[in-house]
């Protein structure tokens, strides 16, 4: 037993004890380490606390003090307005001390108007009862002195009454017809200054030449021929002179038919396109040219008819109607001439309430008759009224025919729309000319017509010939004579001279009196 080595085991309980040791003295190091940080954590959250209450502290007495501000600042918003309203209500109360007073014054014041207003009653009866015994007193005295009885008197003061209540009607009525007719003649003027206004054709001025153009200059000895054959077959056929001379590249056609020189023009120039220029083709030409002319003619006067609004025209009459585009009068071209007239009565009739389509049908047939007024004989108004009769047209409408240029006095008021509305377009300026030499006639025959009145000193003929302006003697023609002498002057020009439109007689008289100072 003494043997036995107990060397091991010492170690093993040295080494248990010496764990026991470490593991007491980790749990003490650890419980010592935990209760100084259960300290510390205890002393950072006291001074937390104590942080937060201060911080609580100071914002409450932030808010205490911002309270005590808003609350000081709605006491004196308070007091202000108590103040306003006090002040208003003292002003409303001062309005109404005001108002009471016045309307006690008023009151007052109406008192004392009604006490004399009965004081004045008083008198008046007074006086109506003084004053009629005046005027018995005095009936009587007149009775008496003009020895008629009251009734007599009456009736001589009436008789008396009535004749200057007649004089005065009579002035009267004198005033009304010079109103109606200034209001009269202003409406016309300005009914006819619409119509003009709406009415915006364009003035066609027609020529009696055509030119034809050609490609080149060889081409006018092809239209000459072998010895002008081609040219004088050209000319037989259509009637149309061919002029050609030195103007380059072009060939003139003159002649006074206009439907014969469009037809010259259209076959000149199919000749030209086709370069066969013989007298057979020219023939054939020709007579192509004439159909397609005619075709134009039945084109324009179905345009012009549905242009207008007119119905129902009768085919012959639609054909006549589109010769009228061929035709002239006074350069102004009359198809155009007749649309414009067309337009002019429809416009005025409708101003006027009238018949608006008979106003325009009548216009558009107006001028018919010189469709043919170079085949018949006769005025065109007539041969156009015959025309219309034999194509079955209203007789409203050929009476407008008939006295568009006062062949027939006027009847209807579309009669004197259309007559109106053909002097508009003729007389308005470009529509029509005239050579010189008639214009110039005209304005001489117009001035010495003037100035073949006595008094007259000398005469001018201004605005083309629609105005003339006459400077008469003072000392022998006075303001009466003045006003007799231009209706006299008018009268004279109606019956000798022949123009379109109007003209406008103007006489001056004019007196100078001249000093000198010296």
């Amino acid at each position: 037993m003494t043997g036995i080595n107990f060397a091991p085991a010492v170690l093993i309980i040295i080494a248990i004890v010496a764990l026991l040791f470490g593991v007491l003295a980790g749990y003490l190091m650890r419980k010592y380490l935990a209760e100084a940080k259960i300290t510390s954590a205890e002393e950072a959250a006291k001074k937390i606390i104590e942080e937060a209450q201060k911080e609580a502290e100071a914002r409450k007495r932030e808010a205490v003090l911002e309270a005590k501000e808003e609350i000081h600042q709605m006491r004196v918003e308070a007091e202000r307005e108590n103040r306003e309203r006090r002040n208003e209500l003292q002003r409303l109360e001062r309005r109404l001390l005001q108002k009471e007073e016045t309307l006690d014054r008023k009151l007052e014041s109406l008192e004392k108007k009604e006490e004399n207003l009965a004081k004045k009653e008083q008198e008046v009866t007074q006086m109506r009862v003084q004053l009629e015994e005046l005027v018995r007193q005095q009936a009587q005295e007149l009775e008496r002195i003009s020895g008629m009885t009251t009734d007599e008197a009456r009736d001589k003061l009436l008789e008396t009454v009535r004749e200057e209540i007649k004089h005065e009607t009579a002035l009267m009525i004198k005033e009304a017809e010079a109103r109606a007719r200034e209001e009269a003649e202003r409406k016309a003027r300005d009914i006819v200054a619409q119509a003009i206004q709406k009415c915006a054709l364009d003035i066609v001025a027609e020529t009696t030449v055509s030119v034809v153009a050609l490609p080149n200059d060889e081409m006018k000895g092809r239209i000459i021929g072998r010895e002008g054959r081609n040219i004088r077959t050209l000319e037989t056929l259509t009637g149309v002179d061919l002029i050609i001379d030195d103007t380059p590249e072009a060939v003139v056609l003159s002649g006074f038919d206009p439907i014969r020189r469009e037809i010259a023009r259209i076959a000149l120039e199919k000749l030209i396109a086709d370069g066969r220029i013989h007298p057979a083709r020219i023939e054939e030409m020709v007579e192509k040219a004439q159909k397609e002319v005619e075709q134009k003619i039945w084109e324009a006067g179905e345009h012009a008819a549905f242009e207008v609004g007119v119905t129902d025209l009768h085919p012959e009459l639609i054909k006549l109607l589109g010769r009228l585009k061929f035709r002239t009068s006074y350069g102004q071209n009359v198809l155009k001439h007749s649309l414009e007239v067309a337009y002019l009565a429809g416009i005025m009739a409708a101003e006027l309430g009238a018949d608006v389509q008979l106003a325009k049908r009548a216009g558009l047939l107006h001028d018919i008759g010189k469709a043919v007024d170079h085949e018949v004989e006769g005025p065109h108004v007539t041969i156009g009224a015959e025309l219309a009769r034999k194509y079955k047209e209203d007789p409203e409408v050929i009476h407008c025919i008939l006295a568009h240029h006062g062949d027939q006095e006027p009847e209807t008021v579309e009669a004197v729309l259309v007559q109106a509305a053909d002097a508009i377009s003729a007389a308005r300026p470009g529509a029509r000319r005239e050579t010189l030499e008639t214009y110039l006639k005209r304005l001489e025959k117009l001035e010495r017509i003037a100035e073949s009145f006595p008094g007259v000193e000398k005469s001018y003929a201004i605005q083309a010939g629609r105005e003339i302006r006459i400077m008469v003697k003072p000392e022998q023609v006075d303001d009466l004579q003045a006003a007799q002498l231009s209706r006299e002057i008018a009268k004279k020009i109606e019956q000798e001279l022949e123009y379109p439109g109007q003209i406008k007689v103007v006489v001056i008289r004019e007196t100078r009196t001249i000093a000198y100072a010296k």
